[in-house]
C-alpha cells in the first residue's frame, strides 16, 4: 500500500480539526447569543463517586463543564420530585441575570431527545439558584435510572442526550436547605428521619462542609428532629480555605457516621447575618404560612389580619404559578402592609418550612402566628364591643408583660363547610361560607419565637417549647376562635388533591389511614364529588365574623354591599 503524500495527510488533519471545532461550537454555552444558551448537568451519582473515596461518597459536587475560553463556569443539577416533576437548579454565578429568564422559553431535553417545557419558578433566596420546573416525559418514565436533562432555549439544536447523562437523584434523600444563626447552622435534610417521633441520635451524624474529601470539614450535630438538624459552625480558618478553593460557595451536607455516607446536597453554607446597629425594631406580631396558588384569597386574609394587629407577613411560596407575586406587590404598594415572599420549592416540607421561619424571622418578629390563608382569628367579644378594627386586638389575646412565662397561645378551630356554594364567592370566604361543624377539630398557635425549643420541633401548627422557661396557654372558644374555611366549593377543594404539604401526612390520593382526622369524612382517595357536597359539614349556622367584617370592611354601592378586598366587577 502506498503512503499518503504529506500534503494529503495535512489536508485530512485540517478537515478533522474543523469538524471537531464545529462539534464543540454546537455544545458550548454562548454568552453573545442568549438564544443558544444551554446548561449541562452535574454528575451527582457517577459510579466512581459511589465507590471511590476520592469522589467523596455521594455529595453533590460542583462538577462544572468546560464552556468556552470567554465564558465563566456554569453548572446545574436536576432533582426528581413527586408527580414526575423535575426541578432544575441553575448555579450560573451571575452569568445570566434573572431578567434574562423573564418571558423566555426554556426546554428540558431528556435521553432519546424527548423534550418538555421548562418554566422559570424564581430565584431561591438562600442559595441564589435559579429554579426551573419541567415534567419527565412518558418515554423516560419507563426506564430506570432516570437521567438528568439538558436545559436549553434551542431544543432542535441540542445534541442527543443519552444514557451517559448523569443519573437524576430522587427528592426523598437530599440535603436541600441551610440557614446560619450566630450560634450554629440549621440544615434541612430529607431521608434521615422518615417517621414522625423517631429520630436518629445526633451522635450518629456529622455536618460536612465542602464537597472535596481532602478539604471538607466536619462539625458536631447538636440536634436531630424531623427534617431539621443543627450543628456547629466550621472554624473560620477552614471556612476561608474552602471558600477560596470553591469560587466562594461552600456545600453543606449531613453524614451518617456508621455508614460513612454523605447525603447528596444542594444546600450551601452562608455566613450569619449581621444585625446593623440602626436596624428597625422587631414587629410584635408576624404571620407565616406555606402557600400554593392563593392569589385570589390573599387580599382578604392580609387586610383582615393586618387591621387586627399583624405587622408583617412571611409567605413560604411552595411553587405557585398564579398571580401571587403581582398581588403581593400591589398590596405592598397600596399602604400599611409588609409582605415578604420566600420561594420555598421543596415539596412536603411544611414542618421544615415552619422551623426555618422560626430562625429566619427571629431578628424581625417577637411573636409568630401560624395560620393558613383560609383561616381567620377572631374574638366573639369584638362583635359586641368594636365598631372598628384595632391593631391592639391580637395583642389582647397574648400574655401581658406580667406573665412572661407564657411562650405559646393556642386557639381552637371551627371548620366551615361549602355552605351551598358551587364556586368561589367573589365577596370572599368570610361572607360566602356561614355554616360549620359543631365540634372543633384542630387548633392553631401564636408562638413567642424566643420560647421555641432548640430542636425547632413543630406538629400541626404548634411548636415544642423550652419547657424549663416557658409554658403553653389554651384559649377557650368564648375568648377566641379560628374560623377555618376548610371545605369550600368543590372546584376550590379539589386543589387539595395536588399534594399535602406536611412531610408526615399522607397525600389525599394515597390509600392509607382512611379514618384519620387529616382526611375529609365521606370522601375517599380520589377527587370524586360527593352527591351532597354543597350541604355537607353544616351543623351550626355561624355568621358572627361575617357580620363583624361587614361592619368593618363593607360599604354600600348601587350594586349592593361591597367588601374592601373585592376587585372591580
Amino acid at each position: 500500500m502506498r503512503r499518503l503524500k504529506p500534503p494529503t495527510s495535512l489536508f485530512l488533519i485540517i478537515i478533522l480539526c474543523l469538524l471537531l471545532s464545529l462539534h464543540l461550537s454546537r455544545t458550548a454555552i454562548t454568552i453573545v447569543s442568549h438564544k443558544h444558551l444551554q446548561f449541562h448537568p452535574q454528575n451527582l451519582t457517577h459510579p466512581r463517586r459511589l465507590k471511590d473515596p476520592d469522589f467523596f461518597n455521594r455529595v453533590v459536587r460542583e462538577d462544572i463543564n468546560r464552556i468556552t475560553h470567554s465564558a465563566p463556569h456554569v453548572s446545574f443539577v436536576s432533582l426528581l420530585l413527586p408527580n414526575w416533576e423535575v426541578l432544575v437548579l441553575v448555579f450560573d454565578l451571575n452569568l445570566i441575570t434573572t431578567s434574562h429568564y423573564s418571558g423566555e422559553s426554556f426546554y428540558c431535553v431528556f435521553p432519546n431527545n424527548e423534550t418538555s417545557p421548562a418554566n422559570f419558578s424564581g430565584v431561591l433566596p438562600f442559595s441564589n439558584a435559579r429554579a426551573f420546573k419541567c415534567l419527565l416525559p412518558n418515554g423516560n418514565r419507563r426506564s430506570q435510572p432516570f437521567h438528568q436533562p439538558v436545559l436549553t432555549r434551542s431544543p432542535d439544536e441540542e445534541p442527543t442526550v443519552g444514557s451517559a447523562s448523569p443519573v437524576m437523584p430522587r427528592w426523598d434523600f437530599l440535603a436541600y436547605e441551610s440557614f446560619s444563626t450566630d450560634a450554629d447552622v440549621v440544615l434541612f435534610v430529607k431521608g434521615v428521619n422518615n417517621r414522625q417521633g423517631i429520630n436518629k441520635s445526633p451522635e450518629e451524624l456529622s455536618c460536612v462542609f465542602g464537597d472535596d474529601e481532602k478539604t471538607a470539614v466536619r462539625t458536631t450535630v447538636t440536634s436531630s428532629t424531623q427534617e431539621v438538624f443543627r450543628c456547629h459552625h466550621p472554624n473560620s480558618t477552614a471556612v476561608n480555605y474552602i471558600h477560596s478553593s470553591t469560587a466562594g460557595r461552600i456545600k453543606v451536607s449531613l453524614e451518617i457516621n456508621r455508614e460513612k455516607l454523605v447525603i447528596p446536597s444542594v444546600a450551601y453554607y452562608t455566613f450569619p447575618r449581621r444585625t446593623q446597629g440602626n436596624s428597625k425594631p422587631k414587629s410584635l406580631v408576624c404571620a407565616t404560612t406555606m402557600v400554593y396558588n392563593v392569589a385570589k384569597f390573599l387580599r382578604e386574609w392580609v387586610m383582615y389580619h393586618s387591621m387586627i394587629g399583624v405587622d408583617k407577613f412571611i409567605l413560604y411560596d411552595n411553587g405557585s404559578d398564579d398571580d401571587l407575586e403581582r398581588v403581593i406587590k400591589e398590596l405592598n404598594e397600596e399602604g400599611d402592609y409588609n409582605i415578604e415572599r420566600v420561594l420555598w420549592v421543596w415539596p412536603k416540607t411544611q414542618e421544615a418550612g415552619f422551623s426555618h421561619s422560626a430562625v429566619y424571622a427571629k431578628e424581625s418578629c417577637t411573636w409568630m402566628m401560624y395560620v393558613d390563608v383560609d383561616e381567620f382569628i377572631f374574638s366573639p367579644s369584638w362583635l359586641e364591643n368594636s365598631t372598628t378594627p384595632s391593631k391592639a386586638m391580637l395583642k389582647s389575646l397574648l400574655p401581658t408583660s406580667s406573665n412572661k412565662r407564657i411562650g405559646q397561645v393556642s386557639i381552637k378551630c371551627n371548620d366551615f363547610g361549602p355552605s351551598g356554594q358551587k364556586k368561589h364567592p367573589g365577596e370572599g370566604v368570610i361572607q360566602g361560607y356561614n355554616c360549620r361543624r359543631r365540634v372543633e377539630q384542630r387548633h392553631k398557635s401564636v408562638v413567642l419565637l424566643d420560647a421555641i425549643d432548640h430542636s425547632l420541633l413543630n406538629v400541626i401548627h404548634h411548636f415544642e417549647l423550652n419547657r424549663s422557661c416557658y409554658s403553653w396557654k389554651d384559649l377557650p372558644l368564648d375568648v377566641a376562635a379560628v374560623n377555618h374555611y376548610k371545605y369550600q366549593a368543590w372546584p376550590e377543594f379539589t386543589t387539595k388533591f395536588r399534594r399535602r404539604v406536611s412531610a408526615f401526612v399522607a397525600d389525599w390520593t394515597t390509600g392509607v389511614n382512611p379514618n384519620s382526622k387529616d382526611r375529609t369524612p365521606g370522601l375517599g382517595f380520589k377527587p370524586i364529588k360527593p352527591e351532597r357536597w354543597e350541604n355537607m359539614f353544616c351543623d351550626v349556622k355561624d355568621e358572627r365574623l361575617k357580620q363583624l367584617t361587614q361592619r368593618w370592611f363593607g360599604s354600600e354601592t348601587p350594586e349592593g354591599l361591597k367588601m374592601a378586598w373585592q376587585g372591580e366587577p
